[in-house]
């Protein structure tokens, strides 16, 4: 039976690693990467010598019937995104669809499996000391629908987790503030040098960004109460 391996990789700190996806790594026949350049990091560093072939969002489908054709070949294929867990606001979830529906219609005998490890939504959740139950909507709209997703967001019982980039969460706090939100945790360079993670009112951590400017990069996890 060949196997097609979604791999979760480290979000920032290269030693977030599993053995087990070091061991797949290792073993696969191809690597199918996000960014060949990302993964290209992670492989020097554990010395892993392995054809990497690039698959990002764009060319998520057209690769697919690629990969199929290697898993039918009998070849061994991982998939890493670029840091963190594959499908969670990263490619990888249409691959996966479209090989289940190929192994569906067609009775393939190829096998997929989860890799486990780094994810950013459980990581900044660990620390976040917030209770357990979470909505999570990764990155919101940039136009159309955001304003619905907010609203919706506004009126939940649970606490909304998202993601944002630096180009953005100025303007995210900006509209959590406007809509009165209680409480925000905001974690930032997750396992990096440079973590830090924040809370208060949006008016409060605004204000932190105000006075520290040269914190806003990196990709930040949002956690916000009503």
């Amino acid at each position: 039976m060949s196997t097609l391996s979604i791999v979760a990789t480290p979000i920032g700190n290269l030693e977030d690693i599993t053995l087990r996806a070091l061991r797949t790594l290792k073993e696969c026949d191809v690597i199918y990467a996000e960014d060949t350049r990302v993964i290209s990091k992670l492989l020097a560093k554990y010395e892993v010598k392995k054809s990497v072939q690039r698959l990002d969002a764009a060319t998520e489908i057209k690769k697919a019937d690629e990969i199929i054709a290697r898993l039918e070949a009998g070849e061994h294929v991982a998939f890493v995104s670029d840091a963190g867990t594959p499908g969670i606001s990263d490619p990888g979830a249409r691959l996966v669809s479209y090989a289940r529906d190929q192994i569906s219609r067609r009775d393939l005998d190829i096998k997929i499996e989860a890799i486990p490890g780094a994810s950013a939504l459980t990581t900044a959740l660990s620390i976040s000391g917030m209770e357990e139950v979470f909505t999570f909507l990764g990155f919101l709209p940039h136009k159309k629908g955001r304003q619905t997703a907010l609203k919706k967001m506004s009126e939940s019982e649970y606490a909304t987790v998202l993601y944002e980039s630096p180009h953005r969460i100025i303007k995210l706090l900006q509209e959590l503030e406007a809509l009165n939100a209680s409480k925000i945790i905001i974690a930032r360079e997750l396992t990096k040098i440079h973590e830090e993670v924040i809370s208060g009112t949006p008016t409060e951590i605004l204000e932190h960004f105000s006075n520290h400017e040269d914190t806003i990069r990196g990709e930040f996890v949002v956690i916000v109460s009503f």
